[in-house]
């Protein structure tokens, strides 16, 4: 374990989620802001990351690329696309950093090429930083060990922004794979993604997904168990990305000075 506040860089340190893990570091007195990437060919390398975060100066620039600041950081927060995100990983490997991933949208290939560092990189890896997301987790998994095989129907509903390019978002999947886990069944077999004309009644079976893109929506979580007579929802609605940012640092502070391994925010919140 780290006896010190770990410093953190933060890769895509210009985007939405960027300038907000900015934020949320700086309001962490248990961690150091210590550098932050942008694109090579942006021109906003060499930039303020508190100016660019509408904190005013924190006296800490924005480097071009992972090398340029490869002394400077002990944990990495990356909430970035697939392919930054495992070639990150790999710098993480080359040069004993910790990482926290909040990237979505992993293919089967991807998600087993991140896999492969678990010996070799002390990471946590979680479709939703959220505190409440995941105590949600928890009590999906009672719901589902108490109703799913009783008749009762279950679907996922979810809604996001119009700028996410990923469907369904990664902490829908999650909470489809614990409910389908906490049944006995699979995604693969069992997840239905998509409903179009004549597709026949639902089977007994199945859990059903469904998405939503619009404005500025942060996101929001359903799931459903729906029988005759009743229906119960457990519900999250994330209203600021501040609350995936919060949980991206807690992770980073648990993160930093651990064993090689792959975390989840279960792991950091302490409810394996």
């Amino acid at each position: 374990m780290s006896s010190h506040a770990p410093r953190i860089a933060i890769v895509g340190a210009a985007g939405r989620m960027g300038r907000t893990l900015v934020n949320a570091v700086t309001r962490e007195p248990q961690a150091t802001l210590a550098a932050g990437v942008v694109a090579a060919d942006s021109s906003l390398v060499g930039a303020d990351l508190g100016e660019l975060a509408g904190l005013g100066k924190l006296g800490v620039a924005a480097g071009a690329s992972l090398a340029a600041i490869a002394d400077e950081f002990d944990v990495l927060i990356d909430f970035t696309n697939p392919a930054t995100t495992l070639a990150n990983l790999a710098f993480c490997a080359e040069h004993g950093k910790a990482i926290v991933i909040g990237t979505t949208g992993l293919a089967d290939d991807e998600l087993a090429e991140l896999d492969g560092y678990r010996e070799r990189v002390p990471m946590v890896f979680a479709p939703n930083m959220s505190v409440g997301v995941n105590l949600t987790l928890n009590l999906l998994r009672t719901a589902a060990t108490a109703l799913g095989d009783e008749g009762y129907d279950i679907e996922v509903i979810e809604a996001h922004h119009r700028h996410k390019v990923d469907a369904p978002s990664g902490t829908a999947l999650k909470m489809g794979e614990v409910v389908a886990e906490s049944l006995g069944r699979t995604l693969k077999e069992h997840g239905v993604f998509a409903r179009e004309g004549q597709c026949g009644p639902r089977s007994g079976e199945e859990i059903g997904f469904a998405t939503v893109r619009a404005g500025d929506i942060v996101g929001e979580h359903t799931v459903m168990f729906a029988t005759e007579g009743e229906r119960i929802e457990i519900t999250h609605k994330a209203s600021s990305r501040m609350t995936f940012a919060r949980g991206a640092v807690r992770a980073a502070r648990w993160v930093a000075g651990r064993e090689a391994g792959r975390y989840d925010m279960q792991d950091v919140l302490g409810l394996t």
